[in-house]
């Protein structure tokens, strides 16, 4: 059943849990979130980020995501993660997104939202939703590299005042917040601000929060931004991960003559981010 942002997390609000979004550039990352959140009946979020063009152009994906959000069992929205440019999104509305991301957190603030206005427009005609990001993690999502958020010099903490007069000026529908969480592999465990969230609720209207770099946090550090009002919960990094060492394990089970083939490398993959992301979603609905 396929949805719009707005109206997946409404769920997650009636349920006081934060939907699982997960990054699906290809066919087996696709299939492992679209399978983990049918066996748990659980709505689920997939995403295609921009940075992600040069693995496999938007034109290849984009009917393939919207086809399994349609035909799946539970409520899936089908979002663009990362939107950088106003023509990108244009591209994946077109294409059948029922959500985008347009991130501007890097241009000054009247640019973000100016911008940030224009993309609710676009989508608006096309009954979409739309993410919008305020501070910075200082790293792009790329699913990939070391994360270490105690030395990243770039980041830039979410201004909950700020973020009143974006939200009302804007229009969004949820705010992804920096708060202490950084894209890529943790070297050290995150140190997350939940003050940051609860006062941007507070201060804008109850704006649904969204996590990125949520991979590698621990289950009470989710527990706890849950109950600060995160909604949606980027996650990648680590579903990517244990993909590739499942993907390894296989080839060094095989014998030194064994022929060596694509398609069961590539299932061992789907398998291993299937159980990753199925354990991933049961911790964000507070479930284990």
């Amino acid at each position: 059943m396929i949805v719009n942002l707005k109206e997946i997390l409404e769920i997650g609000e009636r349920q006081f849990m934060a939907v699982g979004a997960f990054n699906t550039p290809h066919m087996e990352s696709l299939r492992a979130t679209i399978d983990a959140a049918e066996q748990l009946n659980l709505p689920v979020i997939v995403q295609f980020a921009q940075v992600h063009e040069s693995w496999t152009p938007l034109e290849y994906m984009a009917p393939i995501m919207i086809k399994a959000a349609a035909e799946a069992s539970v409520p899936v929205c089908v979002h663009l993660d990362h939107g950088e440019t106003l023509e990108y999104i244009q591209k994946a509305l077109d294409l059948g997104f029922t959500s985008i991301m347009y991130d501007g957190s890097v241009l000054p603030f009247e640019e973000n939202i100016a911008n940030t206005k224009k993309a609710v427009e676009m989508a608006a005609m096309r009954g979409a939703s739309v993410e919008a990001e305020l501070g910075s993690m200082g790293k792009r999502e790329s699913g990939s590299g070391d994360a270490d958020p105690q030395d990243n010099a770039q980041k830039v903490y979410t201004d909950p005042s700020q973020a009143r007069q974006f939200v009302e000026e804007t229009g969004i529908t949820a705010l992804a917040c920096s708060f202490g969480t950084t894209h890529g592999l943790y070297k050290s465990a995150p140190q997350l601000n939940f003050d940051i969230v609860r006062e941007v609720r507070r201060l804008a209207n109850n704006i649904p929060v969204v996590m990125h770099g949520g991979s590698g946090v621990s289950f009470e550090d989710y527990r706890k931004a849950v109950a600060a009002g995160v909604r949606k919960i980027n996650y990648f990094t680590y579903m990517d991960k244990a993909g590739g060492t499942a993907m390894a394990g296989y080839l060094e089970s095989l014998k030194t003559d064994d022929p060596i083939f694509f398609t069961p490398i590539s299932l061992a993959g789907l398998d291993a981010m299937k159980e990753n992301v199925s354990a991933a979603m049961k911790v964000f609905a507070l479930q284990g």
